[in-house]
């Protein structure tokens, strides 16, 4: 922790002595965490005085373990409170916590609290062009460029053939858009397209996709080889030089180049990155030499196989479709569009880059232009110089009285009849020959070198992003069977793991994939990278976070959401079983990630939308006026912290279930200076354990001089607008006889305060009881002895487990810990584990299925339905789906049966069913007089007997003990005080076989009836039963029989 250096002496605020001679000097001090304080000069020197705040400073706004500088950690709002008040002087406390903002929420093996990366050690950083433009034109400008483009336009013309491109370039340039917004809206680690949707969207979407994506390019690797391979057994088979026969050397020579690629991706970036660079070289020469061959007069044979140079006939010809063999403009946009794809290659590295933030945008947006130019200047090139068809034939001249017409028009007009191809098959021209770029060219093998440039560049690309990708993915700990592929090797971290599963990956495709098969799903796997990435842009903005500021601002929320929609229409239009595969794919890792709620936490977009949903809908639910049909009970729980009265949780979670609000409800008792610095870890630990927990309750504590007060804040103060609790539920106070009349008081003035504030009341008791903290500090007790046992242990064992020394020394007084710990709090005696056996049991019964038996309804009193209202729900629950409903009410002698029938028809109305009605009509009888006599027993400590004494005297006893029980007041209540004795006799008679207990509870008239006496008669009428549930509405209707 930082220190203060005076100059001499105590130094007093400036604040506080206006004679303070020179300022402190804050020391820079590095802790155990990693993380530094200090305090620049300019605090002091730009305010004149010495003092803890701090100016702003970026390092205060990194995560921990951030990897472009240290974190520092700004004062504490309590340092600059609390002890600038206390008497001055400037103190500092000895410890210095996070305040909870460590990572921001990121988990410890996230990619941002990764080990920062050393750039002066010899990490290798790239910028725009080597980094994004130039690997992004290398994947873009594929195979298609020089085989397939020429068909393309044959097929749909130049006319069509330019829609083609541009649709293609209209998808690639919406989603280079939402990518640079999203990648400029934060720093971009490694990742690329997995990164940026993961922390846009949250883990369940980047978890999906992240894992599709990845092995989309490993299977690409194997296209593009295999695409490489293809070309180079056609020039063996030129030559007749086959090693074994045409699929086996595809094999072969596929191996091979996978090989070699790989040698080139684990050599490093930096050899990667030179062999792009040849590999740019190369390609680029081979587009040159197709346009200088275009502009070179055509030889006799070339015209013979279509080609003629630059001529207006045959460009004109060539503009409107013909399409052939049941293509239409879709299918030919479906064999054109994977060419456009590719835009993620620069992206997939941004781990590597200097800057992602300025190199994604730029470096993405300028290579789909370039390619997109280049495709069209091409193909008019191509479709400006050679016909669709053409026979090869040097002899297919014009003959003087032979007709000239088919599909070559403008051959005819140039000297050349192919009027045979409409007739039988041709070789040569635009439709037949994909070879039609190596004929216009002027050096024919480098249109072959540029082939083996594009597919070779792709495959490399594909080979790189594959595991660095993947890498991201495992570090995010997303899927927890992969961890093992996070670790990175070297100075750039390098996934070697990755590089050689992705290896495997290419080579069994290679071996055994059928890859005409595998590519429209992977184009389509790509595709839904581009439509989330697209979704990721649209869903930030709609979201409206304060958080979402990206600067690159040429972006439109509504173009992002078409951009989306036009990639899954392209899944479409490309192939339709391959998008539904992809979609099934995607959605069940969905399920997976979502079901297995990694733990992370991004800040996604989800989250905001989440919010601004909520928000809405509250407000929403506050201007509509409450219904007597949609009533729910919202219940307030006091539970304490929420594992301590498990039974109380669990019985009030299932009857809110995931249709009401439930709090778990603390009250800290004490000085409000001293509970609130634990006040938020208390809400937080609370919170995160009913989440592991899986119970849909929130978790609320305030902190208040006395229980009753906290309790009355909770009661006025929470919930939001319509989502506010309308029942109180608390535990019956089981040492109420011991407890110290001011404990007593508070307890029962919190039940007159719910009836107050209108709530609904209820209260349960179990026999064992329902506080389990004095278990649980016994199991931390003892989890935290063994922890310091294990801790001390693995320090007990250098040298292979050799202790010498005062290792063994230290070994031997530490085995002493947790016998020490367990002789504290030790075993019990066997009456008292008995005991605790019985409580841990009687605690958790309401957490699982309920045996077969019945809930039993005491509905004595109309509260408006709530005693009627909470066991009907129980009922409905799975877990009390085998107790039955059985309905007890007070009668009249002789009218049992009339009261029967009328209450039956009372439950057909609110459509409640009941295995049965019991009408009580001896509910009257006085009780016996054992029972009486153990209420006498009861109250006994609690009575004041001022009727034996004097006047005098009995109002001076009435003064100093104002809570205890008077004479007049027994006399005064004796027949309610009889009728819960008597209560309790019906219930051990009709219900002491029941798995629950509703009884209807009685109510203290305030000022009449002393709390002690109250107590007692919930004593008295819940006493030695199963458990017992105790409710009283707040006699406002919650059932109703109207539609």
């Amino acid at each position: 922790m930082e220190r203060l250096k005076f100059n001499g002496g105590g130094h007093v605020n400036s604040a506080f002595d206006s004679n303070l001679g020179e300022p402190p000097i804050y020391e820079e001090t590095e802790f155990s965490n990693d993380e530094h304080r200090t305090v620049r000069p300019s605090v002091i020197s730009a305010f004149g005085h010495d003092t803890l705040d701090r100016v702003p400073n970026i390092n205060f706004y990194r995560n921990a373990g951030s990897m472009s500088g240290h974190r520092v950690v700004r004062p504490s709002l309590q340092e600059l409170h609390d002890v600038f008040e206390k008497n001055g002087a400037i103190t500092v406390p000895e410890t210095v916590t996070d305040d909870g903002e460590e990572g921001e929420g990121a988990p410890d093996d996230d990619l941002e609290s990764a080990v920062p990366i050393d750039v002066n050690k010899g990490a290798i950083k790239f910028g725009w062009i080597r980094g994004v433009l130039v690997r992004c034109m290398l994947n873009i400008w594929g195979v298609m460029l020089f085989i397939r483009l020429s068909w393309v336009f044959g097929q749909a013309g130049w006319g069509l053939g330019i829609v083609v491109i541009c649709l293609s370039c209209v998808v690639t340039t919406i989603t280079g858009l939402s990518m640079s917004a999203i990648s400029t809206n934060g720093v971009v680690r490694g990742g690329g397209a997995y990164y940026m949707i993961s922390r846009s969207l949250g883990p369940e979407f980047g978890g999906s996709i992240g894992l599709i994506f990845a092995f989309a390019n490993a299977v690409a690797v194997a296209m593009y080889v295999v695409g490489f391979a293809e070309t180079t057994v056609d020039l063996l088979k030129e030559y007749a030089s086959l090693m074994v026969d045409e699929i086996n050397d595809i094999r072969i020579i596929g191996c091979i180049t996978v090989v070699l690629l790989l040698g080139i991706s684990v050599a490093g970036m930096e050899w990667e990155a030179k062999a792009q660079i040849v590999l740019l070289v190369i390609l680029l020469v081979a587009i040159v030499n197709m346009f200088v061959g275009t502009a070179i007069s055509p030889t006799e044979d070339k015209k013979s196989k279509g080609f003629f140079g630059y001529e207006t006939n045959v460009f004109m010809e060539n503009f409107k479709p013909d399409f052939r063999d049941g293509e239409t403009f879709f299918s030919v946009f479906a064999v054109f569009f994977p060419a456009a794809t590719g835009i993620l290659a620069g992206a997939n590295i941004s781990g590597d880059l200097r800057d992602a933030q300025d190199a994604i945008p730029k470096g993405t947006l300028l290579a789909i232009l370039i390619t997109g130019v280049t495709y069209l200047a091409v193909a008019l090139c191509v479709a400006g110089t050679v016909v669709r068809d053409a026979t090869g034939n040097t002899t297919d001249l014009i003959t003087p009285g032979v007709p000239c017409n088919g599909s070559a028009v403008a051959a005819c007009e140039l000297g050349y009849n192919f009027s045979s191809c409409a007739t039988e098959p041709c070789k040569f021209g635009l439709m037949n020959n994909f070879q039609v770029m190596t004929m216009v060219s002027g050096f024919g093998p480098l249109i072959t070198a540029g082939t083996f440039s594009a597919t070779l560049s792709s495959a490399l690309a594909s080979l790189v992003s594959a595991p660095k990708v993947f890498q991201a993915l495992c570090k995010d700990n997303i899927y927890k069977a992969l961890h093992f592929f996070a670790k990175g090797h070297g100075k750039n971290n390098e996934p070697i793991r990755g590089y050689v599963l992705t290896f495997i990956i290419s080579v069994a495709f290679i071996l055994i994939g059928n890859l005409n098969t595998i590519a429209p799903i992977i184009s389509n796997f790509f595709l839904a990278s581009y439509a989330l990435i697209n979704f990721s842009c649209f869903h930030a903005s709609y979201a409206k976070s304060p958080g979402w500021r990206p600067a690159y601002k040429y972006y439109n929320m509504w173009l992002s959401l078409l951009g989306a929609l036009l990639c899954c229409v392209v899944m479409f239009v490309i192939n339709w079983w391959a998008a539904l595969l992809t979609y099934g794919i995607e959605i069940l890792l969905y399920i997976y990630v979502t079901v297995k709620k990694p733990d992370v936490n991004w800040g996604s977009s989800t989250q905001a939308v989440t919010f601004v949903s909520a928000v809405s809908n509250a407000l929403s639910l506050a201007s509509v006026e409450d219904h007597v049909k949609n009533f729910r009970p919202q219940i307030l729980a006091l539970t304490g912290p929420a594992r301590v009265r498990p039974a109380l949780l669990d019985l009030a979670h299932s009857i809110t279930k995931n249709y009401g609000l439930c709090l778990s409800c603390d009250v800290l008792v004490g000085p409000r200076s001293e509970i609130r610095q634990e006040m938020n870890t208390v809400i937080e630990k609370n919170q995160q354990w009913l989440n592991e927990t899986k119970r849909k309750v929130f978790y609320a504590a305030v902190a208040c001089d006395s229980f009753r007060e906290g309790a009355e804040s909770l009661l006025q103060a929470s919930g939001l607008g319509r989502m506010k609790p309308n029942t109180l539920m608390i535990g019956f106070k089981r040492n109420w006889r011991t407890a110290e009349a001011e404990a007593v008081q508070s307890y029962v003035g919190i039940l007159h305060d719910a009836f107050d504030f209108d709530y609904g009341t209820m209260v349960l008791r179990i026999n064992q009881g329902l506080d389990v903290s004095h278990l649980i500090d016994a199991e931390e007790e003892m989890l935290k002895a063994a922890k310091e046992q294990q801790a001390l242990d693995n320090e007990m064992i250098p040298n292979e487990g050799r202790a010498k020394g005062l290792f063994r020394k230290s070994r031997n007084s530490s085995q002493q810990v947790l016998t020490t710990r367990v002789s504290v709090c030790g075993p019990p005696p066997p009456q008292v584990a008995k005991m605790n056996e019985r409580l841990m049991e009687a605690s958790g019964q309401f957490k699982k299925k309920q045996p077969k038996g019945t809930i039993d309804v005491w509905w004595l009193f109309d509260d408006g339905g709530l005693t009627l209202l909470i066991p009907y729900i129980l009922s409905t629950r799975k877990k009390w789906k085998d107790s039955k409903l059985r309905i007890f009410i007070a009668g009249q002698l002789g009218r049992s049966e009339i009261d029967k029938e009328e209450m039956k028809s009372l439950l057909h109305k609110f459509r409640i069913k009941c295995s049965d009605i019991t009408v009580i009509d001896d509910i009257h009888v006085k009780p016996h007089n054992d029972r009486l006599k153990k209420l006498e027993d009861i109250i006994e400590p609690f009575r004041l007997h001022e009727g034996s004494k004097g006047r005098d005297h009995a109002e001076g006893m009435q003064k100093e003990y104002p809570w205890k029980i008077t004479d007049a007041e027994l006399s005064s209540f004796e027949e309610k005080t009889n009728l819960q004795v008597r209560l309790n006799e019906l219930l051990h008679e009709y219900s002491k076989s029941a798995n629950l207990i509703v009884v209807s509870m009685p109510i203290a008239r305030k000022g009449s009836i002393s709390d002690f006496l109250y107590m007692a008669w919930l004593d008295i009428l819940t006493k030695d039963l199963p458990p017992t549930l105790l409710i009283r509405g707040n006699h406002k209707s919650v059932l109703t029989f109207y539609s």
